[in-house]
């Protein structure tokens, strides 16, 4: 147990894991609390309605709702994974990506406009190649508007996070202006207002890879595959290359990067990029999928929860990029038990305040590795005892010497006196010195 608090990952999993179970303990209460205040409930509600949130997708009732909750609580994980990651790698550059609402606006009317203006319904190599196309138009968007920001910071000092408020709101106004004026692309069937039509018209949507047939009735597709892969490929190039160590180098101190060689002002631009880049495959893999559309009228006043949820997402895995995988499909968890709650006389919107909860005590999860941290220092070894690989202690190098004039004499022992230099000689006290040091 004692070397498994000496690393860092295990400590950032038990700080999680403590800022998870506070929000779920205080949720808890605050049910409690509301069922003194309504008569028709009871505090065994509040214990079933924990039960409920706990169970995610399996308090769904029948099997096939299970299966079918299983499956969109993991499409809707994608997007939130894309958008955590997108944060956690500018955090890791010490930057701090508010614009990802922005981003993934951008990657949305990029790939859509890919995807829904080219159709190859009846060609289905056709339509994954046109749907590659899509995808990569929209990280290429996402990847110039995340540059704004960084270009500002690494080159004019302006604070990224005005920056990315900015260009949130102007992104969303693009996103109404442009589709306002293609007609040709609005859904105007059904009595619907202000939404496109989807790519299941045009035959551009998202593989199913057969997830579909797995999980029957859901929405699920290639795009967590996807975000599972760039997930973990961002992990490697942060730990593994010398372009993350550089990146993670300017998080640290981008002075001091400097002073070692780095290119500083690029990183910071190269940063703000990818994780621009990330967020907007976030939603062109969320829109692209058949089922799922898009109300591009109201894009302007509302911006996307998911570019502010990947914010908690990124803080709660300690912005670790395979942290972000599962911290992504727990909180989809939570929300899948918080829509079965009204069976237990709850309002479904108490999971949104567990969950607003547990990512106000993510806020602590740095006390709690500091906490850890002195808990090892307080119980370690001293600096020269080491335990070993196999068991037992070992000793690290020895202290240096300490010099001459520092070494203690033993008790009632005469100082020993340094020989003369060859060729020097001791000089001579005169007699008058002599005879004052007598006196």
């Amino acid at each position: 147990m004692k070397k498994l608090m000496q690393k860092d990952g295990f400590r950032s999993v038990i700080s999680s894991i403590l800022c998870i179970v506070a929000g779920l303990l205080v949720g808890f209460i605050v049910m409690v609390i509301l069922s003194f205040f309504n008569e028709n409930l009871s505090v065994g509600d509040a214990f079933y309605g924990l039960t409920i949130l706990l169970g995610g997708p399996f308090s769904s009732g029948s099997a096939r709702y299970i299966v079918t909750n299983l499956g969109d609580m993991t499409f809707y994980a994608a997007p939130l994974i894309m958008t955590g990651v997108s944060v956690a790698i500018a955090y890791k550059t010490g930057l701090f990506n508010i614009g990802a609402a922005g981003q993934f606006l951008m990657g949305t009317m990029t790939s859509l406009l890919v995807a829904l203006n080219i159709n190859t319904t009846g060609s289905p190599v056709l339509g994954v190649l046109v749907w590659i196309v899509a995808v990569l138009s929209g990280m290429c968007a996402g990847m110039l508007w995340g540059a704004i920001p960084g270009f500002f910071k690494a080159f004019f000092n302006v604070n990224e996070v005005i920056v990315c408020i900015m260009t949130n709101w102007i992104a969303a106004n693009i996103v109404s202006w442009v589709f306002s004026s293609m007609p040709h692309l609005v859904n105007s069937g059904a009595g619907k207002s202000g939404y496109l039509i989807t790519t299941s018209v045009t035959g551009n949507g998202t593989p199913k890879i057969g997830l579909d047939k797995i999980f029957s009735g859901s929405y699920l597709d290639f795009g967590i595959v996807l975000a599972i892969l760039l997930a973990v490929a961002m992990f490697i190039i942060l730990t593994k290359t010398v372009f993350g160590y550089e990146l993670r180098a300017c998080g640290a101190n981008k002075y001091g990067a400097r002073y070692a060689g780095m290119n500083e002002k690029r990183n910071i631009v190269l940063s703000m990029a990818i994780a621009g880049g990330l967020a907007a495959i976030g939603g062109a893999i969320y829109y692209l999928n058949p089922g799922i559309e898009f109300k591009f009228d109201s894009a302007y006043g509302k911006l996307p929860d998911y570019g502010f949820n990947g914010i908690p997402a990124a803080l709660l895995g300690s912005c670790n990029p395979v942290a972000v995988i599962f911290v992504g499909i727990f909180i989809r968890y939570l929300n899948i038990g918080g829509d079965n709650l009204p069976s237990a006389g709850f309002n479904k919107y108490i999971a949104d305040i567990i969950i607003a909860l547990i990512i106000y005590f993510a806020g602590f999860s740095k006390m709690f590795r500091d906490l850890m941290e002195r808990r090892k220092k307080s119980a370690g070894f001293p600096d020269s005892v080491k335990p070993a690989a196999g068991g037992g202690l070992v000793l690290n190098d020895p202290p240096e010497k300490p010099k001459d004039d520092e070494e203690t004499e033993a008790p009632g022992a005469a100082p020993e006196e340094d020989p003369p230099a060859e060729g020097l000689k001791e000089p001579e006290v005169p007699e008058t010195q002599g005879k004052e040091a007598d006196a």
